[in-house]
C-alpha cells in the first residue's frame, strides 16, 4: 500500500530580517562612533584685512626671531632648544596656561621654530594661542 508522502516545501532564505538588523547595526554604530580632533592646539588666527585686536595685558608674548631665538615676555631664553623653551614657559608658573599665548615670529623665521612654540604650549596647558600679522599694504594688491 501506497501512502502519501507529506509535500516537502522549498527551503528558502528570507533576506529582509537580516538585511533590517544590518540597517539597525549600522545606525547603532554611525550614532555611537566618536570623532577625535586630530590638532590638539585650537589656534585664532587674525585676519590680516581687519583691525589688529586689543592688545592683552596679561597675554604670555612669545617672540620668534629669523634666528630662531625666543623671547617669552621681553626676556631672552639662553637656550633656544625645546627643553629650554619649556622650562622657560613652566618658570612662568602652572597659573598662566589659562591666559592667552601671543605668539608674533619674524617672517623670515623658521617654520620649525614657530612649531616648537605651538607644541610645547600644548603639551603645557596653553590652549589659547594666536598669532600676529601686520596689516597688508594696499599698494600690493
Amino acid at each position: 500500500m501506497k501512502f502519501p508522502r507529506p509535500r516537502q516545501e522549498q527551503a528558502e532564505v528570507n533576506l529582509t530580517p537580516l538585511i533590517d538588523v544590518v540597517f539597525l547595526l549600522l545606525i547603532f554604530f554611525m550614532v555611537s562612533t566618536t570623532f577625535t580632533r586630530e590638532t590638539q592646539l585650537a589656534l585664532t588666527l587674525p585676519e590680516a584685512q581687519g583691525t589688529p585686536p586689543e592688545a592683552l595685558p596679561e597675554a604670555v608674548e612669545v617672540l620668534v626671531s629669523p634666528l630662531g631665538e625666543y623671547l617669552i615676555n621681553g626676556e631672552k631664553l639662553t637656550d633656544n632648544t625645546e627643553q629650554g623653551l619649556r622650562s622657560a614657559l613652566l618658570r612662568l608658573g602652572q597659573d598662566k596656561t589659562t591666559r592667552p599665548m601671543i605668539i608674533t615670529a619674524d617672517a623670515a623665521a623658521s617654520y620649525q621654530a614657530v612649531v616648537r612654540v605651538m607644541d610645547v604650549a600644548g603639551q603645557l596647558g596653553f590652549d589659547k594661542l594666536s598669532l600676529t600679522t601686520r596689516e597688508a599694504d594696499d599698494e600690493a594688491q
